[in-house]
């Protein structure tokens, strides 16, 4: 078996089915197994999954133990030579799993790869991959200056001016599209369960380096993310995105990087909530309203992200998602 291709849904029912139509249209080169993880949807995906495609296995869980923690769990049953994750809010384009595949025969030195994603417009969407963060990205991005999106200077994390039309090796694979040894994968032990959501590719990816991993993007290989299919509110997905990159930055950085950088994650809501608000009296303008309340529901709900993926982080995490759900998001 070639590849062992995991797929984590949760409450994405109509999505999922659209991803996993293109897998099985797309693939076509490669042995394959497809393992749907259903992590305790309510909007009927494990039964409407079963229905259509019967040679998928899906495995459900009762609770929703997050994305890593529903990866390790599908990787258990795996048999792969490599795994491919991907997100169920992702298509398929031109064979990319067969061509994602190729590439990691060729450059197996690397041992993780990735490939281009795009919105569904078809333009590039960039979060393919990223560089490590720093004490420096991490101001810049606190204070508004990684707006400047062409400067490598001011925007190190996201690999400006660099459209991901060649090959090349980055700090970090994006977990939408994500190829990894199964040996190497279990030398990890796979995600750190610690990481509820977000941030968990980025900690593996540092993990992997450590041993000589090497991870390398391929232009070959083209999928559609849209991308936050699961938070119609942008409150909620930053919320949990400061919590996955506090939890990374104190199991990486220095005791001093991990001080500046805590009151630099602090800083980073309340000047976008304060410029907005004051843009918004300015100028009367409703999204820059919107904003400013998203904003300020960020910085008001820092407990829930200022440590980490604390116990109670994880908890209110579970109960947005669940709210979000009920109320058909």
């Amino acid at each position: 078996m070639d590849l062992s291709i995991i797929v984590v849904t949760h409450n994405t029912r109509e999505m999922t089915i659209e991803c996993i139509k293109s897998i099985l249209e797309q693939t076509t080169r490669v042995q394959y197994e497809l393992i749907v993880l259903d992590s305790a949807s309510t909007d009927g995906s494990s039964e409407a999954i079963r229905a259509q495609f019967p040679t998928v296995k899906v495995i459900t869980s009762i609770q929703n133990v997050g994305f890593g923690k529903a990866n390790n769990i599908a990787a258990k049953s795996a048999t792969g030579r490599r795994l491919l994750l991907i997100n169920p809010d992702t298509v398929v384009l031109d064979h990319a799993i067969d061509r994602l595949n190729e590439f990691a025969v060729n450059a197996p030195e690397a041992r993780i790869w990735g490939g281009r994603t795009v919105f569904a417009d078809g333009s590039l969407n960039p979060a393919s991959c990223w560089k490590d963060a720093s004490v420096w990205s991490v101001f810049c991005w606190a204070v508004g200056l990684n707006t400047i999106k062409s400067s490598m200077f001011f925007n190190p994390e996201s690999y400006p001016r660099w459209k991901r039309d060649s090959v090349r090796p980055v700090d970090i694979v994006s977990g939408c599209f994500f190829l990894i040894d199964r040996a190497l994968w279990q030398t990890l032990d796979g995600f750190d369960p610690v990481f509820f959501m977000y941030a968990e590719e980025a900690d593996l990816c540092l993990r992997a380096r450590k041993l000589g991993a090497r991870p390398r993007i391929t232009p070959t290989a083209t999928i559609v993310h849209y991308g936050g299919a699961s938070y119609p509110q942008k409150s909620e997905f930053r919320i949990q995105m400061l919590a996955g990159r506090v939890t990374l930055m104190d199991r990486h950085w220095s005791f001093l990087s991990r001080m500046i950088g805590r009151k630099l994650y602090l800083l980073m809501p309340l000047t976008r909530w304060l410029a907005y608000a004051g843009a918004a009296a300015i100028f009367r303008k409703a999204n820059y309203r919107q904003n400013a309340s998203e904003w300020y529901s960020v910085w008001g709900n820092r407990w829930r992200w200022a440590s980490g993926w604390t116990e109670g982080a994880v908890t209110a995490a579970c109960a947005a998602n669940s709210e979000t759900a009920r109320h058909g998001g």
